[in-house]
């Protein structure tokens, strides 16, 4: 199959790694990263795979064809209806760094449909399935937010506060799935709850972000945060934040001095 990856960065080549490994035919077009052209990139593409930054989605959507199955692997989307105008679109998401996929250390992901099972399943890539999309995005994209705050409150991983602290996380995105018409259940899977749990340790760099504003609080991202535009986000309404989620407000209460 001729698939074209949009984004070269980590994430971006480990999944074409997969894919070439698979036998598939992969090319690649980032316009932060790379020279080529987006339309001669897409000639004869039969699957596109997106995989840039939360920041370059809303500019990157509208140059993609609407008829060619899409797979979304980027975390950082609050609003699954801007897929609304694409005919097929397929979710990846989930617990792996682009490291750890690069070195085929075993990795657990989810997936919304189960071509992707074909597409990028080899013997240390497994899956468990959801058909909740719009929650499988959510949890990717909050996950990255209470990432930031473990890492700005200074826990020890493994230690009762840490733990605690996640427990109350993984609540609060049951709720907050709940509130914006997802499944919540969606949460136990590998997209949420485990995702979360890998993501706030390092070297996650939402964790590390958390623990730099910590120590200085002029600190801002060197590289993509994907948590620190989510917040952006969240402030200008783009999520409904129950007052369950007591965690997520006040994080989004201090983030407004991030600007």
């Amino acid at each position: 199959m001729n698939i074209v990856i949009i984004g070269a960065g980590a994430f971006g080549t480990a999944l074409g790694q997969i894919l070439v490994e698979n036998g598939h035919s992969v090319k690649y077009y980032d316009p932060f990263l790379l020279k080529n052209s987006l339309q001669d990139t897409l000639q004869d593409a039969e699957l596109v795979v997106l995989a840039v930054p939360s920041a370059a989605v809303d500019e990157t959507l509208p140059k993609l064809p609407k008829d060619v199955p899409l797979v979304v692997t980027t975390k950082g989307i609050l609003n699954y209806e801007i897929f609304k105008n694409f005919k097929d679109v397929m979710v990846l998401s989930g617990p792996g760094f682009a490291d750890d996929i690069k070195a085929h250390k075993h990795t657990f992901l989810t997936i919304s449909d189960k071509r992707l099972d074909k597409l990028f399943g080899t013997d240390y890539i497994t899956f468990d399935y959801s058909d909740d999309p719009k929650g499988m995005l959510l949890c990717g994209a909050l996950k990255n937010v209470y990432a930031i705050l473990a890492g700005l409150s200074g826990f020890e991983p493994d230690s009762f506060e840490y733990n605690d602290y996640l427990t109350h996380a993984t609540r609060e995105m049951y709720d907050l799935l709940k509130a914006n018409g997802a499944d919540p259940e969606t949460v136990w899977l590998a997209c949420g709850k485990s995702d979360l749990i890998l993501t706030c340790s390092p070297p996650s760099r939402n964790f590390e972000f958390g623990q730099k504003i910590r120590k200085n609080p002029n600190s801002r991202p060197e590289k993509t945060v994907e948590g620190f535009t989510i917040l952006k986000k969240i402030r200008a309404g783009e999520l409904i934040v129950p007052d369950s989620a007591k965690l997520l407000k006040g994080l989004v209460e201090r983030s407004a001095k991030w600007d």
